[in-house]
């Protein structure tokens, strides 16, 4: 996947505040994840709050400063 090293950044930068979880969306383990959030095209980037409400979504790219000015909003 071409945003990996994005994601990987991300990741570590926002290490002990964010957890990522990677879904092929092509595993038929995904179906409940895809239903759930209602995506179909990939990648699709979405971060959820610590209540599992959405907070952003991003389809095609994702912006790591987008990514952390959405993290730092309370």
């Amino acid at each position: 996947m071409a945003a990996s090293p994005v994601v990987d950044g991300i990741e570590r930068q926002h290490a002990g505040h964010l957890i990522v979880v990677r879904l092929n969306a092509q595993d038929p383990s995904a179906l409940p994840w895809l239903s759930r959030f209602g995506f179909q095209a990939t990648p699709t980037f979405i971060l959820l709050d610590a209540s599992g409400q959405e907070t952003w979504r991003s389809v095609g790219s994702i912006d790591p400063e987008r990514v952390a000015e959405t993290l730092a909003t309370p």
